[in-house]
């Protein structure tokens, strides 16, 4: 059965505090691996798991995400393997597990059997990097008569006129862009990503999750000082990557051991 990504935010805000969602993609280094990798982040203490599909054009990720995708892919990762994995994952943790991925693989899967098949696996929805609102009827159909729950991009180089429409169609937050480019630890959190964050509350926004270079506790705090979430990706991958699931049970330990702050 999926979880609510909305609810799990709103409940931390009950709590005074903002929550920690960790990215790695399926099928790296092994679709096993990948399963147990996921486990050991929500034991850990992250609140929401997002799960990449391994895909051949990955023009968002950065160079330790696409690393990791390609292998996944030469190790032999399809996409119906994907919820056979989110149900193992599913059925122990209790957590929302949302699935990021592009577009094309959907549509080439069938947006209706995919989005059915991800929340028959225990699965809460999708996030959607290369798909902007005015082009995502179809999806916003079905997700809205399945109840999945969608989330849409802004950047810094938003519109008002697309942020509020980003707003207006994602269901369990709104996924900032904290800088402007691909995927990737960097030593400093954009400042921009704090203006973005305010630009979306201005139009209404109730849950702005940041995402893209942040890699430490220190930048999880900054981020949750401002914003209702912060997305580590990056930092995660090459852990699993460096010392396997042990290493990447240290890393995610230092970052979410931060995140109880005073309430905003």
């Amino acid at each position: 059965m999926s979880r609510s990504v909305a609810k799990t935010i709103a409940d931390a805000k009950a709590e005074g505090r903002g929550v920690v969602v960790g990215y790695l993609p399926i099928g790296f280094p092994d679709l096993a691996t990948s399963v147990e990798a996921a486990v050991a982040l929500a034991d850990e203490g992250f609140d929401i798991l997002e799960l990449g599909v391994p895909y051949s054009d990955p023009v968002m990720d950065g160079p330790v995400i696409s690393r990791s995708t390609q292998l996944a892919l030469e190790s032999g990762f399809k996409l119906k393997d994907l919820f056979g994995a989110i149900a193992e994952i599913s059925s122990r943790v209790s957590i929302p597990l949302l699935v990021m991925t592009y577009w094309n693989p959907v549509v080439q899967y069938g947006i209706e059997r995919f989005t059915r098949d991800l929340l028959e696996a225990g699965g809460s929805g999708l996030i959607t990097p290369d798909l902007v609102p005015d082009e995502a009827d179809e999806w916003l159909e079905v997700s809205d008569r399945l109840g999945a729950e969608r989330v849409f991009l802004a950047a810094p180089s938003s519109s008002d006129e697309r942020l509020a429409r980003s707003i207006a169609t994602s269901r369990g937050f709104v996924y900032a862009v904290s800088t402007m480019g691909i995927t990737g630890t960097r030593q400093d959190v954009d400042h921009a990503a704090h203006t973005l964050v305010a630009r979306l509350r201005e139009h209404g926004a109730e849950s702005v999750c940041v995402g893209l270079g942040i890699s430490t506790g220190e930048q999880v705090d900054e981020v949750l000082a401002y914003a209702d979430g912060a997305i580590v990706g990056s930092a995660l991958v090459r852990a699993l990557d460096d010392g396997g699931v042990d290493q990447l049970r240290s890393t995610a330990r230092a970052l979410t051991t931060r995140r109880d702050l005073p309430a905003r």
